[in-house]
């Protein structure tokens, strides 16, 4: 199951209490103060882990502890440090602290940490406050609780190429013939429900990965049909594919539905490379499409992913676009 939103409840350790006392030996009566400090409380930390694809284990469990320290001793020993509470993440996790709205880290990198909760202060036995006018003090300090707060994760993919367009436009179908990935596919519309992820490895240069997201329809950028949910899985992309089927006769529509749904999303969406790419030609070989191709400024690949038309001409733009993106 994909899970790609949770809010988690998080408390870092405790600080321990610093110690109040003082030296006892054979012949020493009254020795000093030797009280020792309280340990550092546990922090909660978030680590990006490339293993993982969704946020679904976090549905299950959505509170977590560091452990606390440890308690100052006497003999000037210090508490022990609480173990840091450490939670592997996808990469591409956006972490927010619920109420604020504040962006605390966005995980993109593999192993990169973020600190969501810092772990108490432990508290200074009564040897750190020997003065030249207390030369037995009895004071001493608790150790200061650990960060609480709510968290929210949002899992944003993080894939070189995403395929965009109306349900049923073929964008599953491509997916599973350009890669190894094997979406549910179907002939009628919203048959992806969550996103999928594909490897595409072309000839012996290199590879990419591409993200298919579900069909697009007027108003996702509100949220219809769950638009803004699966929109921001594109955010991350370098080029986008403009999915249209040609079959229909509205072609110029759905082109212009598209694009304004990404751009009332995020303006930077149709700023983006992008290719279109007309599927199905195979049930429209005879259509002239010379016009509706002059109309734009992107370059226009046909293609058949039941026959494999055009399949070898789109890998090759896609291939050319992500190198000029990464130059």
């Amino acid at each position: 199951m994909f899970v790609d939103r949770a809010k988690i409840r998080v408390r870092a350790g405790a600080g321990g209490s610093g110690c109040v006392s003082f030296r006892r030996e054979k012949y020493v009566a009254k020795g000093g103060p030797d009280g020792g400090d309280g340990g550092e409380g546990g922090d909660v930390i978030l680590v990006a882990d490339p293993k993982l694809s969704t946020l679904l284990d976090f549905k299950n469990r959505p509170v977590f502890h560091a452990q606390r320290a440890q308690h100052g001793k006497g003999s000037n020993k210090h508490g022990k440090n609480g173990e840091d509470l450490v939670i592997k993440v996808p990469l591409g996790t956006v972490v927010k602290e619920v109420g604020f709205g504040d962006i605390l880290g966005d995980l993109v990198e593999v192993g990169q940490r973020l600190v969501v909760a810092k772990g108490g202060r432990g508290g200074r036995g009564n040897a750190r406050f020997v003065s030249s006018t207390n030369q037995a003090p009895r004071k001493w300090e608790p150790g200061e609780y650990g960060e609480e707060k709510e968290v929210e994760l949002e899992l944003k993919l993080i894939a070189d190429v995403g395929l965009v367009g109306l349900p049923n436009a073929g964008k599953s179908t491509l997916l599973s013939r350009l890669s190894a990935a094997t979406p549910k596919i179907a002939d009628y519309p919203f048959t992806t429900l969550s996103p999928n992820l594909g490897v595409v490895k072309y000839r012996d240069v290199g590879s990419f990965v591409i993200a298919d997201i579900p069909g697009l329809i007027e108003g996702a950028h509100l949220g219809k049909g769950l638009g803004t949910e699966f929109l921001r899985h594109i955010e991350r992309t370098k080029i986008l594919i403009i999915l249209l089927d040609c079959s229909r006769d509205c072609l110029q529509q759905d082109y212009d539905i598209l694009k304004q749904e990404m751009k009332e999303y995020n303006v930077q969406l149709v700023d983006r490379s992008q290719i279109v790419v007309l599927t199905k030609i195979d049930l429209c070989p005879n259509l002239d499409f010379s016009e509706f191709e002059a109309s734009l400024s992107v370059p226009v690949c046909k293609i058949s992913s039941v026959t494999g038309f055009g399949l070898a001409q789109l890998n090759d733009l896609m291939w050319e676009h992500l190198q000029a993106t990464s130059s």
